[in-house]
Formats: C-alpha cells, structure tokens, sequence
C-alpha cells in the first residue's frame, strides 16, 4: 500500500498537493514537519503530525522534525484569534530541548538510510540580517500573496501586526533552506497550515526553479464539536509531571466509541486488519469498551512506557473496587492522588498513626464521618476498608498501614474513598 493510500484510510489527508503521490511513490522523498516550542512539552495535538512522519519513515522515506527555535519567537498568527505572548531566547532554548528529548521517543534516528534527524530553525535564522532578509526573501513573495492566507483574512479584523504577518515568510524560508541543504521535497503539518506551507513551495519556484510538495492532515475535533486534546485541566500533554501516565490513559480510555474509532487509525500503527478485528469484538461487547482499552493501551505505551500502562490499568482497578494493597502500595504519590483527585483528604500526624490511632476516634476527629456512632454502623456492616482490607470494630491504624507514599486509603462501600496523609 503507498503512503498516500494509508494516510487516506486512516483519516489522516485533509489536503495534497498534486503531484505528492508521485513523489513519494517513485522517490526515496525528504520531508519535514515544523513544531513552535511555545511550552516545554507537546501535547496529544502534535501527535497527529509526529504520526505522519512516523509513516513516512515506515514507508521508506526520510523525516525532519524542525523545532522553530527562530519562529517560535514570533508566533503562529494561524487561526489564533489574538497576538501570542513573545518567549525570550532563554525560554524558546530550554523548551526546544524539552521538546527534541520527547520526539526521540517516537522516530528512528540511527537509520543508516534514512534516519530522522532534529533541526532548529534558528540555526539558520541567527544570523541573517534584517536588511539581507527581506532583499533576498522578502522581495520574491509579494503583499497581495500574503493578504490573500486565510490565517491572515481571518485577523483583519482584530488586527495583526507586521511582526505575526511575517511568520509565513519565515517558515516558507524554513522550507527553501531544507530543499537547499536535505533535499527536501515535502512539508507536512495540519490543514492550518496550508497556507504557510504553499508559501514555501512558492519560494521554492520562484528562487529555486525547483518542484515541492504539501500535505495537510485534518484538525482533530471531537464528534460532539469540542476541541481535542483538552480537559477541565488543559491540555493533556506527554511530559509526565504535566499529565500523570494515569490521566493520560484514562483520557484515551474515556472517548466515545464514535471518537475512538477515528483515533485508532491516527494515533497508533495498528494494521487495517487489526483494528477490523477489534471493532468486531467490540460491537460484541460494547460495555467492555474493547476499542478504547487498545487504544489507550497503544498510545501510553509508546508515549510513556510499557511498565506507566500497566500501573495505569492496576490504578483503574482500584478506583473501581477491584485491585490489591500490593496495587496500591506500588503507586507513586503523583498517580495516587491523580487517581483519588477530588476525594476528601485529611491530614494526621505520623506520631499519632505510630502510637497507634483508633480508626472510630480519627473518623470522628477527622471529620471524615459525622460521628463515632456513623463509623461504628459502618464497621458493624463490614463496609469499610483500609487499603483494600476489610476491618473490623477494633480497628487500628499503625504506621505498617502507611503506604509508600506516605497515605493510608479508607474506603466506604464501592465508591466513597478518604485519604488520611500523613506528616511529620
């Protein structure tokens, strides 16, 4: 299958150049995605560009990851309602490090033939002076051209200065420089960025006298219209101590099944067949949400690691009334309270919990139930729980309850949790 007919039944081609097929069906083709460093991390929505350069490479052909280290200073204008705030050079640099470290999770970079490679924009921009610019670039690109983007239509009326006016030319440079020096014949990116990425096969034309090409994927949107990527917390991004693996598999484990089916073909490298054989299963079984646990599954696994997916379906399980004090003792603080998030939480002092602390008395002095004859009803009816161990009357919390991460779990029938942090 060529590349263009698999990024077709995926749902992954919203707009290509003619002439792109060819290209890659009779050349070993160059091409390049562009990423503005504008935070330390990525987020699920640069995943849909990462994967068209994963499939290029599987196909054969060559990936450039280009972090914009010289446009991520000025900012993308494109379908941004408003001017973005200006980084400094410091903070460009240490995102555009964070991020190079995050790419090298997902391409093959010691490929003798075609390895990736990370490049930074602003090794080639550093020193073209102003004046050198806009003589030698400037010139070739007329006003009327840029005008007539839609990423600058759609900012006339709220204005757009000359600075954000300027980005297309900048990375329709970024596209001449790369045929330049790597040889590249193709950029890819969203259908946002049709506009600058033509600019850069115009530059192409004009100074070059050369041929390149475009490829836009669509913007990924939920079936119910809302943004993807997003949650009552922002982004879910793939650095760790932004989105915890755990929120991060249970984002994708959440998706409507009309969602999920889309997001199979574009976020993970299943086959055609394999994903024909789990939605079967699924239609089967749709309240065992088959299709989301393989996604889910896919996609944290590649973004974190196999050992971060398997603590995440064990921390799944514990909030479900399933799991084990074994389960639960092997979770870091972080995945701990990203599991319980939103349950009450009381603080006790670890003298207390050492001396041995009566589990009727600390409910009650807590607050966590209303009174010591609410616990004692409980207790009597076997309903209570202290790390995923039933107890007794006479229960007493000792410092062998404290788990790893320095809490002690208490849980009410199937869904009501307490947690008891400990201090000192």
């Amino acid at each position: 299958m060529s590349l263009i007919s698999e990024l077709q039944w995926r749902g992954m081609i919203h707009t290509v150049m003619p002439g792109t097929e060819q290209q890659l069906d009779n050349h070993m083709t160059t091409a390049y995605v562009g990423i503005d460093p504008t935070a330390d991390s990525l987020h699920i929505g640069h995943l849909v560009s990462i994967m068209l350069l994963k499939h290029l490479q599987l196909a054969g052909h060559k990936p450039l990851a280009v972090v914009g280290g010289a446009t991520g200073m000025i900012g993308d204008p494109s379908f941004k309602a408003a001017e973005r705030k200006l980084l400094t050079v410091e903070e460009v640099q240490h995102n555009v490090d964070c991020i190079k470290k995050q790419l090298m999770k997902f391409l093959d970079f010691d490929n003798p033939t075609n390895g990736a490679e990370i490049l930074n924009n602003y090794d080639w921009m550093k020193d073209y002076l102003f004046l050198d610019f806009i003589r030698d670039v400037g010139k070739h690109i007329t006003v009327n051209y840029m005008m007539a983007k839609d990423s600058v239509q759609k900012r006339m009326e709220t204005g757009i200065s000359f600075t954000e006016f300027s980005y297309q030319l900048l990375q329709g440079y970024d596209f001449l420089t790369l045929y330049r020096t790597k040889n590249c014949r193709l950029q890819m990116g969203g259908s946002d960025q049709w506009g600058n990425i033509t600019t850069g096969t115009e530059l192409i034309r004009r100074m070059e006298g050369g041929e390149a090409f475009a490829l836009t994927c669509p913007l990924i949107t939920k079936a119910d219209g809302t943004k993807f990527g997003k949650t009552e917390g922002g982004n879910v991004w793939l650095d760790p101590a932004k989105t915890s693996p755990y929120k991060f598999y249970q984002f994708w484990l959440n998706c409507s099944d009309v969602d999920t089916a889309r997001y199979i073909r574009i976020f993970t490298l299943l086959s055609k067949e394999e994903i024909a054989d789990l939605e079967a299963q699924h239609q089967a079984a749709p309240e065992q949400r088959i299709l989301q646990k393989a996604l889910a599954k896919e996609i944290t696994c590649r973004v974190h690691s196999e050992k971060d997916y398997q603590t995440a379906v064990d921390a799944s399980q514990l909030l479900f009334g399933k799991g084990t004090t074994e389960q639960l003792n092997a979770l870091d603080r972080d995945t701990l309270l990203s599991v319980f998030e939103g349950v009450p939480q009381f603080t006790v002092s670890r003298s207390r919990i050492e001396q041995g602390a009566s589990l009727i008395d600390l409910a009650a002095e807590t607050g966590m139930f209303a009174s010591k004859g609410e616990i004692r009803r409980e207790l009597k009816q076997n309903s209570i729980s202290v790390n995923k161990q039933k107890v007794g009357e006479e229960a007493t919390l000792s410092a062998q309850d404290i788990l790893s991460c320095g809490s002690i779990l208490i849980q009410k029938g199937k869904k009501n949790y307490y947690l008891l942090n400990i201090e000192g």
